[in-house]
């Protein structure tokens, strides 16, 4: 039986005009214990239809945030209007939402089936709002004071669809100022439709988020493997995918062939290096 708690829109940060981050806050006590990369279900009353329409969100804040859950979410257009997020964008921050308890398995995997620790480099790849569980993964491990090695690859079509680009570049700034024996993080963006007129500015990585694993004409390593400085094997690296179904498959494209095993094709000791979440 679902049950609906109570909550309030409490911040909304508009980034375009189908993009927005939302705070919702519980009405009574605190947000409840949950594991990064799990969603909260938001539901909403729609007109005409009579009943309440509910739709998961992964969460991007940390479980340490008590406060509020923070949501990026972007408004569905086509090929029909989304029910819910219609009526969530026309919200204004005070608003009443319905929330229901925090649930998923896409969490992280600290620990090898053997018990031994993981200590494996994270590489987090994720498509547009896809990026949220990320930034829950990423503020959560560092809190933990984590050693592993984490990547973060976002893919976008515009630069102000980088929804965190502020945050994840101050990341990536602590760990060189600290050391990555400390904090060893990397961040790095790519847009897809580079010769568009609003992305003039962009000097970054062009093409799809999954080109970040392909070698460029003449070069022998990924622009990936360019970064961590090593080539990467199921026994250095393990890979979180989240984002549009082709988002995934390209990630898949690239690994499979070089020895990478998904979660849901595990080796016959339980092992796998590659963890993905889908949508559409």
């Amino acid at each position: 039986m679902v049950v609906d708690n109570k909550a309030t829109v409490s911040y909304i940060r508009v980034l375009k005009e189908d993009l927005a981050i939302f705070h919702i806050k519980p009405n009574e006590g605190q947000v409840p214990d949950f594991k990064p990369g799990q969603f909260v279900t938001l539901g909403l009353n729609v007109p005409n239809e009579g009943k309440i329409i509910r739709r998961a969100y992964s969460i991007a804040s940390p479980p340490e945030q008590k406060k509020h859950f923070e949501l990026v979410v972007r408004w569905v257009k086509k090929p029909l209007p989304g029910r819910l997020t219609t009526q969530l964008f026309d919200k204004r921050e005070g608003d009443e939402i319905n929330w229901v308890k925090p649930t998923g398995i896409f969490t992280i995997n600290e620990k090898m089936p053997d018990g031994s620790p993981d200590d494996r480099r994270l590489v987090l790849i994720g498509g547009g709002t896809g990026l949220a569980p990320f930034i829950s993964y990423s503020l959560h491990l560092k809190s933990k004071g984590t050693k592993r090695q984490i990547v973060v690859l976002h893919g976008a079509s515009y630069v102000d669809e980088l929804s965190y680009r502020e945050l994840l570049t101050e990341l990536e700034e602590q760990s060189l100022e600290s050391g990555s024996n400390e904090w060893n993080f990397r961040y790095r963006a790519s847009i897809s439709r580079p010769q568009e007129w609003f992305n003039r500015s962009w000097n970054g990585h062009k093409g799809r988020v999954e080109t970040f694993l392909r070698p460029k004409p003449g070069k022998d390593k990924s622009p990936l493997e360019e970064l961590v400085g090593e080539k990467i094997t199921p026994q250095n690296t393990s890979f979180y995918v989240c984002g549009w179904q082709g988002t995934v498959d390209g990630v898949l494209d690239s690994l499979v062939p070089k020895g990478f095993v998904t979660e849901r094709n595990k080796r016959k000791d339980g092992t796998f290096d590659v963890k993905f979440e889908s949508y559409g």
